[in-house]
């Protein structure tokens, strides 16, 4: 039985030869290098975007982290406080007693934070952390709890020294606060709202030398404060504001309750400077000249008539002090000392006072536009000297410019405020010249431009004088309630 041969469609080898085709074209296409390889890996690095890093970026900060805050402590204080049992109460027993209720101690609880500088277990911290502390408990990062004591503090400076004992105690070394930056990194370790242990924040230093500041818990008086934008609450105080190398640069202090990115911290230079002497005596000695001190503003120098504002203004000198036999005079502008230049007050003030007690000082300063060289040697600032020479406080009134109303000392003022010349300020008008600067009635104005005044009609000479020799400010002396301060007064 014959068949018929079995024949393909003709779509089927068309079909075939394509693909036969498209494979030549492929084949040569690679062999001949037509940019269709792989990408290499810097290919694709390079597109933005992408990253391929196989190590995450280690944090500048870590290793000071690990390194500091080990050394770190939370000081747990109970401070003793005396106070009465209520109002109630005390009704109560007046009524069957007759007497007033015993006031009952009490304790109460508060915390801050504190950093250990060497084997021997001594702490710095504040001075109003651990003040009236009657029980002090410190507990490290590793939860290692110490009973602890205060081997001294200092008020003036708020840094405080309390040591523990113990073995294997981590120390976190002190760095040079005078070689500080602007600029440089910050970063602060603390224990805030004093819950939230071995916390740590990081910012900059902001600005240094800051001063004038009202600290909670009691203002220091000597003041050269270190700003930062590091975050700094409550419960952090004591503890240490770092560098990037890991080391302490300053004892966290304060805060701006008002702002944010404004702490404060004591310099490490000047806290050490104190911790020495409160370890080796329980105590911080201080020299001094015997005079009180302002600052030469633009406007004080105009109203003196000295150019330039660098210098600090001597506002009263002290019977019987160094400053005194050696012929320092009110009203002198003190620029040099040692042959340093001086600018600024709370640094000179702060230089004169860790200087050797005894130590023979030399000084420039400017008199009536002259440059007076002195020398002098400082003594010992006690408690002692200062109270014995604490300043004694001190008919019609008659108007004169810058809107104050003065009058004539009365013999009884004179002899009772041991003045020997000066107006009383008997009214001040609002929004005058005089009320912007401070003025109230009661005050005493001793001196115009350094020259004293003995009447209202030589007050008043005094300030046209002045206004004709176009000055902008005159300069009052200023006696309150028997302390005494630099005054401009605007004359426009």
């Amino acid at each position: 039985m014959n068949r018929e041969p079995f024949t393909r469609p003709r779509s089927h080898y068309v079909t075939a030869a394509v693909l036969v085709l498209a494979g030549l074209v492929v084949g040569l296409g690679l062999s001949a290098g037509l940019n269709l390889q792989k990408s290499s890996d810097a290919q694709r690095r390079e597109r933005p975007g992408l990253t391929y890093s196989s190590e995450p970026l280690e944090s500048p900060f870590a290793s000071v982290v690990e390194k500091a805050l080990p050394a770190v402590v939370f000081i747990d204080v109970k401070k003793k406080v005396t106070g009465q049992t209520g109002f109630q109460q005390d009704e109560l027993f007046r009524r069957f007693f007759g007497e007033e209720a015993p006031r009952r101690p009490r304790f109460e609880p508060t915390s801050g934070s504190g950093f250990i500088i060497d084997a021997a277990g001594h702490i710095l911290t504040n001075n109003h952390v651990v003040s009236n502390a009657e029980d002090i408990t410190v507990t490290l990062n590793d939860r290692r709890t110490f009973k602890a004591k205060v081997v001294g503090a200092d008020q003036e400076t708020d840094v405080a020294v309390i040591q523990i004992s113990g073995d294997g105690l981590p120390t976190l070394p002190l760095g040079d606060s005078e070689r500080l930056r602007i600029g440089d990194w910050a970063i602060a370790i603390g224990n805030p709202l004093g819950e939230l242990r071995g916390s740590v924040t990081v910012g900059i230093i902001s600005a240094q030398g800051r001063s004038n500041l009202n600290i909670f818990g009691g203002t220091p008086s000597y003041q050269d404060f270190i700003q930062t934008d590091a975050s700094i609450n409550f419960g952090n105080s004591g503890g240490p504001l770092c560098n990037i190398h890991g080391e302490a640069i300053g004892i966290n202090t304060a805060i701006n309750p008002s702002g944010q990115g404004i702490g404060f911290a004591i310099p490490i230079n000047l806290a050490r400077h104190v911790a020495e002497q409160l370890m080796a005596s329980g105590k911080v000695k201080r020299a001094w000249m015997g005079v009180t001190l302002a600052p030469l503003t633009p406007e004080l120098a105009e109203g003196f008539g000295i150019k330039g504002s660098d210098g600090v203004l001597v506002q009263g000198v002290l019977d019987g002090q160094p400053a005194s036999r050696a012929g320092l005079k009110r009203n002198d502008v003190i620029v040099e000392f040692n042959g340093q230049p001086v600018t600024d007050m709370q640094k000179f003030r702060l230089k004169v006072a860790d200087m050797a007690i005894g130590t023979r000082v030399n000084l420039v300063v400017l008199r009536e536009g002259r440059r007076v060289p002195l020398t002098m040697t400082l003594v010992e600032r006690t408690d002692t000297v200062v109270a014995q020479n604490a300043p004694v406080p001190g008919g019609g009134d008659s108007p004169v410019p810058g809107g104050l109303r003065v009058r004539d000392l009365t013999a009884d003022e004179r002899s009772n405020g041991s003045i020997a010349t000066g107006v009383l300020v008997a009214a001040v008008e609002d929004g005058s010249a005089a009320e912007d600067a401070g003025l109230q009635p009661g005050d005493i104005i001793e001196e115009v431009g350094g020259k004293p005044v003995s009447s209202a009609a030589a007050f008043a000479r005094a300030l046209r004088d002045a206004k004709e020799s176009r000055k902008q400010h005159a300069v009052l002396l200023v006696n309150s309630n028997g302390n005494t301060r630099f005054v401009p007064l605007r004359l426009d």
